[in-house]
């Protein structure tokens, strides 16, 4: 009988491992859409002929379907289940990819982007919740670090491995989509055996929507950890929708795969730094990434205006070391100072943040630079980034308490 319930608990301990990994691949590969499109934007421009402007209105249409997701299906992995509900994303990245992969004008790639924001603003909602209570609720912390690192490596290798095959392989505009599509059905086929938590689903919260308040106790508290993911976020957008062309205009580095590896290389430090200062206080770690954004956003100015891709490979990882200990560490002080029963609204202001940092500099930076040479729009992002940073970091030291 010992025996017995020694290789039962066994099983049931392998069950959650795998469970905990096909979750976490659901959140890289959900994640990895969005930037699976950034190594192939210049050859969208080419074969589509828009402008800077529409390049990064059509990255920034992206967070439409993020905002949608988190006000209108928020909670819906309570009401009908989380593994439904991940099927459910499943199938509207499916979508979004067959929009990219038959893509024949700049109105199907709007739609892409829209759809694909929706998809992964659901996937992240229900994979992230369904992580938490599959480690259990006394081990919060590491299912914040598995959920948010899969994040990031799933940006990275989606980047690298389109910009490889876009580089390297025939059908550029094509491959990368067909291959996701394989991968997101072994996904897909992964989450239908997984464990569901959610033992009496509650119909009634599937009309429920996040409130977006702050309430006035920790509104001065709040602010350096929003202006945080903000800054954070904008930064990842400049990599994402920009840095392929800064690489071909401005360091004459025109292959396809080294704007997918120059993400790779942030998604990696950002990774590797969230899980390797677990150790390091939120609040320290919040302040930290606000006095390393300054001179990280500098070095990449630098690095363009010098044409040194050496010195954008150190601005890189400057940027992923800010990011990591930013993100990890304002999201984690946004929950501690949220009174527990405005804990969703709060994290929901703070995400509501982090997708108009994501979108909004990088629009200012595509018109910008339709009116001035790049390398002074990117100049004015980085002020902008230093001076909110500059902001928050007064807000954070004030109210430490």
């Amino acid at each position: 009988m010992a025996q017995l319930g020694i290789a039962h608990a066994r099983r049931s301990e392998l069950q959650g491992s795998a469970a905990l990994a096909s979750v976490a691949t659901l959140i890289g590969t959900a994640f990895g859409l969005s930037t699976l499109v950034t190594p192939l934007y210049l050859l969208y421009q080419q074969q589509f002929g828009f402008s800077q402007i529409t390049l990064t209105l059509i990255y920034a249409a992206y967070v439409l379907g993020n905002i949608a997701a988190l006000l209108f299906v928020g909670r819906i992995s309570d009401g009908i289940g989380r593994r439904v509900t991940a099927l459910v994303a499943t199938l509207v990245l499916f979508a979004a990819a067959l929009v990219f992969l038959f893509a024949n004008g700049i109105a199907a790639l709007y739609v892409a982007r829209i759809l694909s924001g929706l998809g992964i603003g659901i996937a992240s909602g229900s994979a992230n919740a369904w992580l938490a209570e599959l480690v259990g609720k006394g081990d919060t912390a590491r299912a914040a670090t598995i959920g948010t690192s899969s994040n990031f490596l799933g940006l990275g290798i989606a980047a690298l491995a389109s910009g490889l095959l876009a580089q390297y392989a025939p059908w550029p505009l094509h491959l990368s989509f067909v291959a996701y599509l394989v991968v997101l059905c072994a996904v897909a086929l992964l989450v239908w055996f997984c464990h569901e938590t959610v033992r009496h689903p509650d119909t009634s919260r599937l009309t429920v929507r996040p409130k977006l308040a702050v309430p006035h106790s920790v509104r001065a508290q709040f602010v350096a950890p929003a202006i945080t993911g903000f800054g954070l976020m904008a930064l990842v957008g400049f990599y994402a929708a920009l840095m392929p062309a800064i690489l071909s205009q401005d360091l004459h580095v025109h292959n396809h795969a080294a704007g997918g590896a120059l993400l790779f290389e942030l998604a990696i430090v950002v990774a590797f730094v969230i899980v390797a200062t677990q150790a390091v206080d939120s609040r320290v770690a919040m302040l930290w990434s606000l006095a390393l954004m300054i001179p990280a956003a500098a070095a990449m100015v630098a690095a363009q205006a010098a044409a040194s891709l050496r010195v954008m490979l150190a601005a890189t990882a400057g940027v992923g070391v800010s990011a990591g200990l930013g993100y990890r560490g304002s999201l984690q002080v946004v929950n501690q100072i949220a009174p527990a029963e405005q804990r969703a609204s709060v994290v929901s202001s703070y995400f509501v943040c982090c997708f108009i940092g994501n979108a909004v500099p990088v629009i200012g930076v595509g018109v910008l630079s339709s009116f001035t040479r790049s390398v002074i729009a990117d100049l004015t992002f980085a002020c902008v980034i230093a001076a909110f940073a500059l902001a928050a970091l007064m807000f954070g030291l004030a109210h430490r308490q």
